[in-house]
Order: structure tokens, then sequence, then C-alpha cells
């Protein structure tokens, strides 16, 4: 992943368009990280293997006998977004 200071990005925003398309950038400010940014595409399928992950997790639970009903199921998935 490339890092690009805060400043940079910026000055540099046609750039750092065209470099996200092909990887994720990290952003610092002051030497630290404080952002990440991703190609819709890649966002888009991060959150399919987020959802594909929590899927998994439910089918287990459901297989150990420790079902939740479908509208705690989805407010728990909401609660994850952070």
């Amino acid at each position: 992943m490339q890092s690009m200071a805060a400043k940079e990005a910026k000055t540099h925003f046609g750039e750092l368009m065209d470099t996200v398309q092909r990887e994720p950038v990290s952003i610092k400010k002051y030497g630290r990280p404080v952002a990440v940014i991703m190609s819709a595409e890649e966002y888009k399928q991060f959150k399919l293997e987020r959802l594909r992950a929590r899927l998994s997790i439910g089918e287990m639970q459901l297989d150990r006998g420790n079902a939740v009903d479908g509208r705690t199921f989805f407010q728990e998935l909401s609660l994850e977004k952070a």
C-alpha cells in the first residue's frame, strides 16, 4: 500500500484518484496514518467479504443452536459498520 501526506494528497488529488484505482493509499497527517482511500470497486469487494464472514458466523451459530431472529441479525450487522 502506498502512503501519501495529506498535503500531497490535496495538491495531487487527480494523481491520488488514479493511484487508488490500482491499490489503496494510506493518507498521513503529521506522519500518522489518518485515512485509507480505495477504489469504489475494492470497497464493494471489502463490504461483500465482510458480509460473507458475518454470514459464516451466523451459520456456525445456527449449527450450535444459538440462533437469533433476522431483525436482530441485521441490527447487529449495522452496528459493525465502525
